[in-house]
């Protein structure tokens, strides 16, 4: 029953943020927004719905290891994991926007996060910090999105579509419904999922935080998973970037941003085991975008296995440390002192070989 509850709380999530998409998206193009703000804004935050909703629903049920683990999980998994297959379908283009505002504005966030938890919580004002930045990048987006060229517009265009006014979902009734329906399955299976997610942690004997980080995290990122791995296929390989790096970036101000605002008076409270090896895996995921995007303007296929398996050295590293496992004390060395280490240089070595473009 658990396990039922689980799926469908997943199957809710995907659904709900593709109800939401489509329905803002075309409620936005309906009054004549530019589709270029429509993917940047209502598009990545749609992706992002799902982290927002299962983050915010587990502070309001008390469970904030969950609501953190989610998040930080989410950012690490999307980096790393869908990235990283994205990349070994087909080499990724790296736009030069990336590169020079999205990614360091990534790392700011990030760093940001960090100096706000460093005191072991997210109070009301931290909250407040995060959701300011939030609105502050979306408006600076949009302001921006007027001085593009006709050729971005016409890539978003070709990302979410042409307002149809023959469409079904042309009329205005249809794009309100589509938006209350996925409203409501997002609060929907953010409980299911936050419920089983739970149950299946003190089953197994594996902390609440674990869970957040691994199957909620990865679950609540399967909108980022369909949408890069989609846009690969098709060829549209500078989306399948950005859309990760945009929802890094409104899982960190905005999803953490409002889960401290509706904590209350205790805050969200940061686990030491985030605070002392999660956040700074985060971090260091964000810092390597840079070397990576700027080695020839593209993520490379070997860089996306790279990606992928240290994905699963950190799954590993999550479960022997929640396990206490005899084995963990090696693991971390090797990884610590050998291909940690080996990974940076090879990233250099490349990095000064392959100079931006």
């Amino acid at each position: 029953m658990t396990l039922l509850m689980f799926l469908g709380g997943l199957i809710a999530l995907i659904a709900g943020a593709e109800l939401l998409v489509r329905g803002a998206s075309r409620l936005a193009l309906s009054f004549g927004i530019s589709p270029l703000v429509v993917g940047l804004t209502v598009v990545a935050f749609g992706t992002s719905a799902p982290e927002m909703a299962v983050s915010t629903g587990a502070v309001l049920n008390g469970q904030t290891d969950i609501a953190v683990g989610n998040v930080v999980g989410s950012n690490i998994f999307n980096v790393l994991f869908i990235l990283g297959v994205s990349a070994l379908i087909t080499p990724l283009v790296v736009n030069i926007q990336l590169i020079r505002q999205e990614a360091p504005i990534l790392i700011g966030a990030s760093l940001l996060l960090l100096a706000l938890g460093l005191d072991g919580r997210l109070g009301f004002v931290d909250g407040a910090i995060l959701a300011v930045m939030m609105i502050t990048y979306t408006v600076f987006l949009i302001v921006q999105s007027r001085k593009q060229t006709q050729a971005a517009q016409d890539e978003y265009t070709n990302e979410i579509g042409s307002p149809d006014p023959s469409s079904w979902d042309a009329r205005l009734p249809v794009q309100l419904l589509l938006i209350a329906v996925g409203l409501g399955l997002l609060v929907l299976g953010a409980d299911w999922l936050v419920s089983a997610a739970t149950t299946f942690a003190r089953s197994l004997g594996v902390s609440e935080l674990v869970i957040g980080l691994t199957i909620v995290a990865a679950g609540t990122s399967m909108p980022e998973v369909a949408t890069s791995v989609m846009a690969a296929i098709k060829g549209e390989r500078d989306i399948a970037v950005g859309n990760v790096v945009g929802s890094c970036l409104f899982n960190t101000l905005g999803c953490l941003g409002l889960a401290a605002l509706v904590s209350g008076d205790k805050g969200l409270l940061m686990p030491a085991a985030v605070l002392h090896f999660d956040l700074w895996v985060m971090i260091a995921v964000a810092l390597a975008c840079l070397p990576v995007f700027m080695t020839g303007r593209e993520i490379a296929r070997w860089e996306g296995g790279v990606f992928v398996l240290y994905y699963a050295a950190y799954v590993a590293y999550v479960i022997m440390a929640a396990q206490q496992h005899d084995a963990l004390g090696a693991y971390s060395a090797a990884m610590m002192g050998f291909v940690i280490p080996i990974t940076i240089i090879t990233l250099v070595v490349v990095l000064l070989r392959r100079p931006s473009r």
